[in-house]
């Protein structure tokens, strides 16, 4: 099929014009990156943007598997020998996955059925008798007036008009109930995990109002054996929908059809019709999961960078002590240790690599005796010298750090360090650059989702990965000290020639212009049109340093003639930028949309669109559970967020939970998305509602 062939079923899906998708279509078929498409091909697409894109790229790879789909189809109807002109039109102009099955069923591959059976007996005009409900004698032999029956119930179950029926009636009413399973001779162990779906077992709700976490929670303790779940309307209405299509008369032979209708509900219809709801509603639960997840996860990308400092790094504990280690400002591991609580000698120690490596700035992993081991970290910096540099303190998010430490990444970095040393490496440079770091990470293991093991694992997996792609190319990066990982997320890359780049920077020293990216091995033109605009360096030409792609290099410079100056006056005169007059610069390949783009850019060039670093205290008189009192109004970071609310830390070792129903108060507005409100390591003010010591959780309300 052509492009324009898919673009009327996507625009009237999308509500995005038809044109547009076509362009898009056509752009993606040539192999364009969703950011590429995005930034620099405005013009072609009617500037649609990130978002919009991939849900065009999305449906168009729906509609080409259902192509595929209907290509299986014919091929099974010719293999049967069945050539129905209406029948293959149906199924040409179909474009609803569901209904293309529906077509297709009653021709599907099946075990043998009761139904198939009785055709084998012969029964089947007496079933096509039945179905006329006319008035006539009824065969003596009860088992031919069940394989009669048989045969009507599967014809019920399979017809469209009955799914489509049934199908509506659960849409209406379908209401979701579970049971608990109990079991005999359970083991403590076993028992106590049960009793962490205590809320599930039994619990009804309708289908329609259910909401994400509850059915992702309900279906992980139907996988472990907890509870049975089940989905059903209301039967009465759905035999009556039934009665209506297929009764037609009041007699004793409509009578048989009536019982073979209720069977067919019972044994076929309502079973399968449970299942495809079962399905769209875990569909439909995995895709708001997934939504919150890469929404957490844009954010915790674009983290504020505090810049190329020199840094301490801490990764607390107790008892093993804190492992300490020392980056350059490039993140290089300089030297290591470790330090211990409630020690002088640790004391003595901060202050001696503070003061002999001139550091600028500690990070404090967020984990267990995080507050203890930032107490002591301030008490040595507060006790330095007048003439020493006082470094700031932050305290930085350990997600997926264990993950890094243990990974093959890691030890390609590191091979001479154990795994405590490169996660301590690897909180010190997350607060350098987080992004930059994190990337090394499966997306999936930093761990600011809900349920991520539950939803379906390539859906995840794609988000989460168009995500790190999105946020990198947003930020762009510096292609003279980005390191491999980094570069791999890049529009147009990979893990291959992103290894190239860096290959080729060691042996050729930095790259003095993006056009020397030509040189790398494997770097085609194509290549380059996709990565260039992406990809920082500084040298001879500012361009490069900018979000501006070579392809309009020349526009600029022909503004900068027209202006009897240079390119950097351009960029640094605001005066001269002003009095450009960008219509005359309007080309059938460079419109408006671009133009506006490279004005912005030239304003600010290469400026990182990430929010400055702010550092965060927590309450001084609060550090363990018990120093909580209802009223209480704190400082705390928000550190999770799920569809029912948000997780905010306190810093006693537990996090704390906003529920919703709070966020639509402090809102002034019923809320149903917490990212309307909060975002990922937001500084907040929280006031303490609950605090429930037995089952270890905290109810927080935001000030």
């Amino acid at each position: 099929m052509q492009p324009t062939d898919y673009a009327s079923v996507i625009s009237q899906r999308l509500d995005i014009a038809a044109k547009q998708i076509i362009a898009t279509i056509g752009l993606l078929d040539e192999k364009a990156t969703i950011p590429f498409i995005a930034r620099y091909r405005k013009e072609v697409t009617g500037g649609l943007d990130e978002v919009q894109i991939t849900e065009i790229q999305t449906q168009y790879q729906r509609l080409q598997d259902l192509c595929k789909r209907k290509e299986t189809i014919f091929a099974r109807l010719e293999e049967l020998g069945i050539d129905d002109a209406v029948l293959s039109q149906r199924i040409t102009d179909c474009w609803d996955t569901t209904e293309l099955e529906d077509i297709y069923l009653p021709y599907r591959p099946h075990r043998k059925t009761r139904a198939d059976m009785a055709i084998e007996r012969g029964l089947l005009p007496l079933a096509e008798q039945l179905l006329k409900q006319r008035p006539m004698k009824l065969p003596d032999n009860d088992d031919d007036l069940q394989g009669a029956r048989d045969i009507i119930a599967q014809r019920v179950a399979e017809d469209e008009r009955s799914r489509n029926a049934i199908r509506r009636e659960f849409g209406y009413t379908a209401l979701l109930t579970t049971k608990k399973i109990n079991k005999k001779n359970t083991d403590p162990a076993e028992e106590q995990r049960a009793q962490n779906y205590s809320d599930y077992f039994e619990f009804s709700c309708p289908l329609k109002r259910i909401r994400s976490h509850q059915l992702l929670a309900l279906r992980r303790a139907e996988a472990e054996g907890f509870i049975r779940v089940d989905i059903s309307c209301d039967e009465n209405k759905a035999l009556e929908k039934l009665y209506h299509i297929w009764l037609k008369a009041d007699n004793a032979v409509s009578d048989q059809v009536a019982k073979a209708i209720d069977d067919g509900y019972r044994r076929l219809l309502k079973p399968a019709i449970e299942t495809e709801f079962a399905a769209s509603s875990k569909e439909a639960a995995d895709t708001e999961a997934i939504r919150v997840f890469a929404a957490n996860l844009r954010e915790l990308l674009l983290s504020s960078p505090l810049g190329q400092k020199r840094v301490l790094a801490l990764d607390p504990g107790f008892r093993t002590g804190c492992k300490t280690v020392v980056l350059n400002e490039q993140g290089d591991l300089l030297e290591h240790d470790v330090i211990y609580l409630q020690n002088r000698q640790s004391t003595d120690k901060l202050q001696h690599l503070i003061t002999q490596y001139h550091i600028q700035a500690v990070a404090i992993g967020n984990g267990t005796a995080s507050r203890e081991i930032e107490q002591m970290t301030r008490a040595a910096v507060e006790a330095l010298p007048a003439d020493i540099l006082k470094p700031q303190i932050y305290v930085v998010s350990e997600a997926g750090a264990s993950v890094y430490s243990a990974s093959k990444t890691a030890r390609e970095e590191f091979p001479d360090e154990d795994v405590t040393v490169r996660g301590a490496v690897s909180i010190g440079r997350r607060l350098i650059d987080p992004l930059a770091e994190l990337v090394k990470i499966d997306p999936k293991a930093i761990g600011v989702g809900q349920y991520q093991h539950d939803v379906d694992q390539t859906r995840l997996r794609d988000s989460l990965q168009r995500t790190v792609e999105s946020v990198v190319n947003y930020v762009g990066v510096d292609v003279n000290t980005a390191s491999k990982h980094l570069l791999t997320y890049i529009s147009g890359l990979g893990p291959a020639l992103a290894q190239n780049i860096v290959d080729y920077r060691s042996a050729h020293g930095a790259f003095r212009s993006r056009r020397d990216l030509l040189q790398v091995p494997k770097m085609g033109a194509k290549t380059f049109e996709q990565a260039a605009g992406f990809l920082r360096l500084k040298g001879d030409n500012p361009l490069d340093n900018s979000a501006v792609h070579p392809e309009s290099y020349s526009v600029v410079g022909q503004m900068a003639k027209d202006l009897h100056c240079t390119v950097a006056d351009l960029i640094s005169n605001a005066n001269l930028r002003d009095s450009i007059d960008l219509q005359r610069y309007v080309t059938d390949k460079i419109g408006m949309p671009t133009l506006n783009d490279i004005m912005l850019e030239l304003a600010k060039p290469g400026r990182d669109p990430r929010t400055q670093i702010e550092q965060f205290r927590f309450d001084e008189s609060v550090h363990e559970l018990t120093d909580l009192r209802v009223g209480m109004e704190l400082p705390a970071i928000v550190t999770n967020i799920s569809a029912f609310g948000a997780f905010a830390d306190l810093g006693v070792h537990k996090d704390g939970l906003i529920h919703i129903s709070e966020l639509s108060k402090y809102a002034g507005k019923r809320i149903n998305d917490p990212l309307q409100v909060l975002k990922l390591h937001q500084h907040i003010r929280v006031r303490v509602l609950n605090v429930d010591s037995a089952r270890n959780r905290i109810q927080l309300a935001l000030v």
